[in-house]
């Protein structure tokens, strides 16, 4: 939604008390906050801001005193908040919660939406069209930042056929917002640390809870519909709230700080026990060979019990993780006592055989079977994290690849008439400066002088400082009374000297190797990869412009004579007796760029050009 640059963006004004308790109270109503809490995320000295986006959406942003938007509206008379990332990074539990792998949150900054492959763990209880948050996926018992909001394209149900491991497509969060993007660099994200990821804990350490706190306390990574929803709306955090019509509603958070887990009681943990056996029975034994039998207790017990154990599991106390579900804090205490249970209730058949029990049948068509509610298993969730672990990895190598060893920064150097603007700034006017450190210096610069227009905050009054004045004006052109922050920051750039910086990088260390850089004066220019008719009719396919990027002619050639199977030669540049041309015969186009993108060289630097036709013509 906020991928691109807003299309219009109107001046900010401030709201009145009066407003500004109305809109506390309707944040409080609506997420289901103390009015502490609505103070927190509705500060005093709110500003709005009306705004379009690329697409003509228009909308409202409730800014703070520090000009960070908050909430906002999308829509024409559209009245629902949205939570912003810096306010779920001030409260965190506002909204219920899907993880992705790192590798994932890139796209989504990129204005891609969550795909359901793309989840690994999900809070309960969603429904399409309501309000979540994207965090980055951290292992039990860690939670990752919010870094995006957006409305669920799906439901719950669809989630867990995928936590299953069926082959589920499609989106699962249409994305609205997210950490980077053009509605967050309104504020001063750039100088926020991304905040460390919180953890869950047990019941027995949170502070000075009470049995109603308790009650109210929100469930952080879950990863499975409950297999028992009995009372799970008091132990998951209140009242869940249906679809509306317009499809809007969101779901209630609590007042919690954060998320707990509870410690169950031998009751529970047996009852978890005999669930596993239930969904190993509708699973993995129900399609075991009768040739299968007998199966010794201890590899039954930790070939088909324990990887099929509830992830998470709903006790008389509230949630719990697996890593309590063992049979020791069971009532049963022994393996063989609990698979004894098991065969007096009819669901195994056991034999004993010289002090050792054997499993020699069991019955997948009991009625305890059929009733069974499947849940999501430890081993599901084992096989989920991995695949998720060994895709980002891919990512990340694949990432890398693209990457290649070699990496071009575009430079600038104060020179002319920016160099007083420079000197006023308190900056160095013989270092070089990327456009983010301009960017930086020039909003630090704008602020300490108070150039920034009060009517219209995206101008900035460049006639009021003479430095500035000048850095910007043109040549035979009047001061400007004021300009556009844009512009301005492109007149300072496009009045600086341009340099460029080439590296290369030792992939196998991820580290510049310090004798592979090189500053040069002027722009960076692209590589020419050219097709051109030579003696004879014949096509040959023309490289030059790649010394900058420190490539070897003869390497080079070398490499394209082995790719492309054809003759290969170096000659000097005609005109150019220091640059060289490589020339490979026939059309080899694609063959050089894929060469030159998997050395490094990134593909908006690289120009093509099939002149072979024109020729022919």
């Amino acid at each position: 939604m906020f991928k691109k640059p807003l299309a219009d963006l109107k001046t900010s004004a401030p709201l009145r008390s009066s407003d500004r308790r109305k809109l506390k109270q309707r944040v409080v109503e609506t997420y289901s906050l103390s009015p502490e809490v609505g103070d927190l995320l509705v500060p005093e000295g709110l500003l709005t801001q009306k705004f379009s986006t690329h697409v003509n959406e228009h909308g409202v942003a409730y800014l703070s005193s520090e000009s960070d938007p908050l909430w906002f509206t999308l829509g024409k008379g559209s009245d629902e908040l949205i939570p912003t990332v810096y306010t779920l990074w001030k409260y965190p539990e506002l909204l219920p919660f899907l993880s992705t792998p790192s590798a994932v949150v890139p796209k989504l900054i990129g204005g891609a939406d969550l795909m359901i492959p793309g989840v690994v763990q999900h809070s309960p209880f969603l429904h399409p069209n309501q309000l979540v948050s994207i965090t980055q996926y951290h292992s039990y018992p860690k939670l990752g930042p919010p870094l995006a909001v957006g409305r669920m394209a799906v439901s719950n149900d669809v989630l867990n056929r995928s936590d299953r491991g069926d082959d589920v497509k499609g989106k699962a969060v249409h994305v609205l917002h997210t950490w980077k993007d053009h509605l967050w660099d309104m504020g001063n994200g750039r100088k926020m640390d991304v905040p460390a990821p919180r953890e869950v804990v047990e019941r027995e350490q949170a502070e000075g809870a009470t049995e109603n706190d308790a009650k109210q306390q929100p469930v952080g990574g879950i990863q499975e519909q409950i297999e028992d929803g009995t009372g799970a709306e008091d132990i998951l955090g209140g009242t869940q709230p249906e679809a509306s019509g317009s499809g809007t509603q969101t779901q209630p958070a609590t007042d919690a700080a954060r998320p707990v887990m509870t410690t169950l009681t031998p009751e529970d943990v047996s009852h978890c026990l005999r669930s596993a056996l239930l969904q190993a029975l509708q699973t993995t034994l129900k399609s075991l060979p009768p040739p299968s039998f007998p199966i010794p207790a201890s590899t039954f017990w930790s070939t088909y019990i324990l990887p099929s154990r509830p992830a998470y599991a709903l006790g008389t106390n509230g949630l719990s993780d697996s890593n309590q579900i063992d049979i020791k804090h069971s009532t049963h205490k022994t393996v063989k006592t609990f698979l004894k249970a098991m065969a007096k209730e009819g669901l195994l058949k056991l034999k004993e055989s010289k002090g050792d029990v054997l499993v020699t049948a069991v019955y997948p068509a009991h009625p305890a079977v059929g009733s069974h509610r499947p849940h999501r298993t430890v081993q599901s969730v084992g096989a989920q994290r991995e695949k998720a672990e060994e895709r980002e990895r891919k990512e990340k190598e694949a990432e890398e690849k693209k990457k290649g060893e070699i990496q071009v920064i575009e430079l600038w150097k104060p020179h002319g008439s920016t160099v007083a603007w420079f000197v006023a700034a308190g900056k160095d006017t013989s270092s070089l400066y990327t456009m983010p450190d301009i960017r930086e210096i020039f909003n630090t610069y704008v602020s300490s002088k108070k150039l920034i227009n009060v009517q219209e905050q995206q101008y900035i009054n460049v006639g009021e400082d003479p430095a500035l004045a000048s850095a910007v004006s043109a040549k035979n052109e009047d001061i400007p009374e004021f300009m556009k922050r844009e512009e301005t920051l492109k007149r300072i750039r496009d009045h600086m000297q341009p340099w460029h910086e080439t590296r290369v990088f030792d992939i196998g260390s991820g580290r510049a190797d310090l004798h592979s850089f090189r500053y040069r004066k002027g722009h960076v220019r692209p590589i020419f990869v050219t097709v051109k008719i030579r003696q004879g009719r014949k096509a040959a396919t023309l490289i030059s412009g790649f010394e900058p990027y420190l490539l070897q002619a003869e390497e080079l050639a070398e490499e394209l004579r082995k790719l492309c199977a054809s003759a290969t030669s170096v000659t000097p540049l005609p005109g150019k007796s220091s640059d060289l041309e490589v020339m490979v015969q026939g059309k080899q186009i694609k063959a050089v760029t894929d060469l030159l993108i998997s050395k490094g060289v990134p593909k908006k630097w690289i120009e093509v050009a099939d002149l072979s036709d024109a020729k022919k013509k």
